[in-house]
């Protein structure tokens, strides 16, 4: 029995030996690996690694006055803008025209299928002379009528009946010439010619196709019509009025072009809180019917502060400038770059304050170095 106890209690001790050492070991891992055993560097600034100004050549920010414009994105559209349709119900014969093309005005544009209304006029020009003919053979009778009449040789009832039928005949002859005339102007509408000098923009049917009246066929606009249509705000379009001088910026051609206000809408868009502003623009062959442009507003002064391009380094995305602080050392900052100003000079939102002296960076310099400390 007591062998058996003795066993039982060694068991027991190592058991505990055995946790005891785990923690021990655990305690030890932990303590490691937050750093116990390594060597602490004391907080504070360290001057190791501090760059001093030397020889680098430097410039200083400068806050200067700039005229301030804002943007207003819209879409050029012509004020003169002409859908070519029919006036009569015909077969298109011929569509003298494409997209693109230049017409004068009167240049013909499309031709219908005449046949049947030259017909018509060829029978209103027949029933014409069968009215002339009748009519003057009314004017003879009536002649005659009259004639004997004054010798007392008719009676007054065959003088009026003369006189009625010269009346009629002179009626169908005048209805008949209406009906010749009626004929042309249905004939006239079977060629279609321009109203107005402009540009073919686009073409809704082919040779073949039936005309109906009203129904497009054609669409042309006159290029020196164009102006751009953006909407501005409200604060910006009360200070514009018809005839100010704007310019605009087309992005497809990288180009400005001279505008002039010809209308404000006078009602504001109340989503938007904008008024829709129309600047005509001049007549040029670059420019087309829905472009994208920009109306450029001014809209005042403001200061803002600018240094020389060559003072910026670019890593990346980002931007920095090394900033001489008065006891001598070097300081990379980051900054934010607004709009390039006149050249070589660049606009800076942020970063750097007014007379603070910027390092200009040289050709070959290594800008990627590891200098803020």
């Amino acid at each position: 029995m007591r062998w058996k106890f003795e066993a039982k209690r060694w068991a027991s001790l190592t058991r505990l030996l055995t946790v005891s050492v785990g923690l021990a070991a655990l305690v030890l891992t932990i303590a490691w690996l937050s750093g116990m055993f390594e060597t602490k560097i004391q907080p504070g600034w360290s001057e190791r690694g501090t760059r001093k100004l030397t020889t680098e050549p430097t410039t200083v920010v400068h806050e200067i006055d700039k005229d301030y414009i804002e943007e207003a994105i819209g879409t050029l559209k012509a004020s003169s803008r002409t859908v070519v349709s029919a006036k009569i119900l015909a077969t298109i014969d011929q569509i003298l025209v494409a997209a693109g093309d230049q017409v004068q005005q009167g240049q013909d544009l499309v031709r219908l299928e005449s046949r049947e209304f030259q017909a018509r006029l060829d029978q209103a020009k027949r029933a014409l002379q069968a009215a002339t003919a009748n009519r003057e053979e009314a004017e003879k009778r009536y002649q005659r009528t009259e004639t004997l009449a004054k010798q007392n040789a008719v009676s007054r009832t065959e003088l009026d009946s003369a006189a009625r039928d010269l009346q009629v005949a002179q009626a169908e002859e005048a209805r008949s010439e209406q009906a010749v005339t009626e004929a042309e102007v249905l004939l006239s509408y079977t060629t279609i010619t321009a109203s107005k000098n402009g540009r073919i923009v686009d073409r809704l049917a082919e040779p073949g196709d039936v005309a109906q009246p009203g129904v497009p066929i054609l669409v042309l606009y006159d290029p020196t019509s164009l102006r751009l249509e953006a909407p501005v705000m409200e604060q910006l379009a009360l200070t514009l009025h018809p005839g100010d001088s704007l310019r605009v910026f087309i992005d497809a051609l990288d180009q400005e072009f001279p505008a002039t206000v010809d209308e404000i809408v006078p009602q504001a868009d109340a989503p938007s809180r904008s008024f829709l502003v129309k600047a005509s623009l001049p007549k040029s062959e670059q420019l087309y019917e829905g472009m994208f442009g920009r109306l450029l507003i001014p809209a005042g002064q403001r200061r803002h502060l600018c240094l020389e391009t060559d003072a910026i380094v670019q890593i990346g995305q980002l931007e920095f400038v090394d900033v001489v602080l008065p006891d001598g050392t070097v300081e990379r900052r980051l900054i934010k770059s607004g709009q390039l100003g006149m050249p070589g000079r660049q606009e800076v939102l942020s970063g750097v304050e007014p007379g603070e002296r910027v390092i200009l960076q040289r050709s070959g310099d290594d800008v990627g170095g590891d200098n803020d400390q």
